[in-house]
C-alpha cells in the first residue's frame, strides 16, 4: 500500500478518473472545487464545493486509505470532523454514521487511480537515495527547478524567523537584545552556538551598553560570564580582567556559566571560543545600536564592515589564556564567518522586521542581500552540484538546504515542485 499523502495528492490535483463519479450509495458526485489543503489539525481539505445528487455542499473533505481509519484516528469523537461533507477513501471497509444518524457520503478511488501514478510515488517514497528523484532530476525543466528555488528561499527564511519571533515575544519585542543574542549564536557557529547563546542570555545587552566606552570592562564581562576567568592566572591581562569582572559581578549580581560548556577540541585555533569572544567584545565596543544600523544600511558591503574586527593586543600572541606564547599574529573573522552572519542573522532579521512592519523595502533588501552573498560550500550543496545544478549564490544554497532537509529527507516529494513534475 502507498502512503496517504498520495491520496491527498491525487485529490488536490484531480489526478483520478472522473467518469461516472458516484458515492458508495450511488449518488452522482460533481467536484466543483476540491478545497484548500490543510496541513494542520482538522479535516484534510476545507472550503470544498461538491454537488452530491441534486444538492450542493460547501465544507470539509477528509481522506483515508481505508474508511475504518476514521475510527482509528478517533475522528468520531472529534467535533472538528462533524461538518465533513465527503469522505474520500481508497477502499471502503466500513460505513460511517454521523452523530445525527445520517451517513457520511463516501467516494471510493481504488479503481480510479492509475497504476503509473502509484508506481512513481512508491519509487519516490521507497528510494533510499538522499535525493529520491536523483535519477530523474535532469529531466525536470530548469525553469521549474529555479522557480521552485525562488519559493523555497522565502520558505527557508520563514522557517528561520519563526525562532526569532518566539524570542522577540520572550523579550517583549526588544529587537536590539534579540538581535544581540542571535549575533552571539553566530559567533559560536558551528560548534559553540549554544554556549554563546547562554552567554548572551546571562549578560543582557543593556549591561554591556553601560560600559560601551571601556573595552577592558566589556571583555571582563564577557569572559567572566563565560566562566573562563575562574582560575588563578599569572599573566597580567587575565588577572586584570578577573579583577574587573569580580567588581562588576557584584555590582550587577551576575552568575557565570560553567567554563566547561565551551568546546575547544578538533577545531582551528583561530575559531577557539576565546578568540571568538575577544572578537565579539570588539563588535560591542566598536558598534552602536547594531540593529538600528542594520535597518538603516542599504548596501551589503557597508554592513559587512562592522564585522571586519581585530582582537586586542593580548590575543595577538595567544589563542587561550596563558597558553604558550604564539607567534604574534592578527586574528579576525574570516570571510566564511562573515558570510555565515549575513545568511543566518542579518538577512533573517531584516526579512522578519520588514514582514512585521510591512516594510516591503526591507523585505526585498533581505532577499537581495542573499543574492549578493556567495554560494555556501557544504555536503548538501555538493550533492546538488553533482546532479548538474548551477549554484551561484546564497539565495540558491539556502533554498537547496531547505529542499534537502524539509522535502527530500522526510520524503515530502508530492509537496515538491520537482517531485510533482516527475509524477506528472
Amino acid at each position: 500500500m502507498f502512503p496517504e499523502a498520495l491520496l491527498h495528492y491525487v485529490w488536490k490535483f484531480r489526478l483520478f478518473d472522473h467518469s461516472d463519479l458516484k458515492t458508495s450509495d450511488d449518488e452522482v458526485v460533481d467536484i466543483l472545487q476540491p478545497g484548500i489543503h490543510n496541513r494542520n489539525s482538522g479535516p484534510d481539505f476545507s472550503e470544498a464545493r461538491i454537488r452530491i445528487g441534486d444538492k450542493l455542499w460547501v465544507g470539509q473533505v477528509e481522506l483515508h486509505l481505508s474508511a475504518s481509519d476514521w475510527h482509528k484516528h478517533k475522528h468520531d469523537g472529534d467535533g472538528a470532523y462533524d461538518n465533513v461533507i465527503l469522505h474520500v477513501v481508497y477502499e471502503k471497509d466500513t460505513e460511517l454514521i454521523r452523530k445525527d444518524g445520517s451517513k457520511i457520503p463516501t467516494l471510493i478511488l481504488k479503481s480510479r487511480i492509475s497504476e503509473e501514478i502509484i508506481r512513481k510515488s512508491l519509487y519516490l517514497f521507497n528510494n533510499p537515495e538522499s535525493i529520491p528523484c536523483a535519477k530523474h532530476f535532469s529531466k525536470v525543466p530548469e525553469l521549474t527547478v529555479y522557480m521552485w528555488l525562488e519559493r523555497l528561499a522565502v520558505e527557508r527564511l520563514e522557517y528561520k524567523t519563526a525562532y526569532i519571533g518566539r524570542e522577540l515575544v520572550s523579550s517583549r519585542f526588544n529587537w536590539e537584545q534579540t538581535f544581540y543574542m542571535f549575533l552571539a549564536r553566530n559567533f559560536g557557529s558551528p560548534i559553540n552556538t549554544e554556549p554563546f547563546e547562554l552567554l548572551a542570555r546571562s549578560l543582557p545587552l543593556k549591561i554591556l551598553a553601560k560600559h560601551k566606552e571601556n573595552l577592558i570592562q566589556i571583555e571582563a564581562l564577557l569572559f567572566g560570564q563565560a566562566g573562563l576567568l575562574e582560575v588563578d592566572f599569572v599573566d597580567h591581562y587575565p588577572k586584570k580582567l578577573q579583577d574587573e569582572y569580580h567588581f562588576l559581578q557584584n555590582k550587577y549580581g551576575l552568575m557565570p556559566m560553567l567554563g566547561s560548556a565551551w568546546k575547544f577540541g578538533r577545531m582551528r585555533p583561530a575559531a577557539f571560543p576565546s578568540i571568538r569572544i575577544a572578537l565579539f567584545a570588539q563588535l560591542i565596543y566598536r558598534s552602536n545600536h547594531l540593529f538600528s544600523t542594520l535597518l538603516e544600511t542599504i548596501d551589503l558591503p557597508e554592513i559587512e564592515k562592522n564585522f571586519h574586527l581585530k582582537v586586542s593586543d593580548y590575543w595577538l600572541e595567544h589563542y587561550r589564556f596563558e597558553d604558550n606564547t604564539q607567534k604574534r599574529q592578527q586574528k579576525s573573522l574570516g570571510d566564511l564567518a562573515i558570510q555565515n552572519i549575513v545568511i543566518n542573522t542579518l538577512v533573517p532579521f531584516l526579512f522578519h522586521y520588514g514582514r512585521l512592519m510591512q516594510r516591503e523595502d526591507l523585505y526585498d533588501r533581505a532577499l537581495s542581500w542573499l543574492e549578493q552573498t556567495g554560494a555556501e560550500e557544504n555536503s548538501i550543496i555538493r550533492i546538488w552540484k553533482g546532479l548538474g545544478l548551477r549554484v551561484e549564490n546564497a539565495h540558491q544554497t539556502q533554498a537547496l538546504i531547505h529542499l534537502k532537509r524539509h522535502y527530500c529527507e522526510p520524503k515530502n516529494c508530492l509537496e515538491c515542485a520537482v517531485g510533482n513534475q516527475i509524477m506528472r
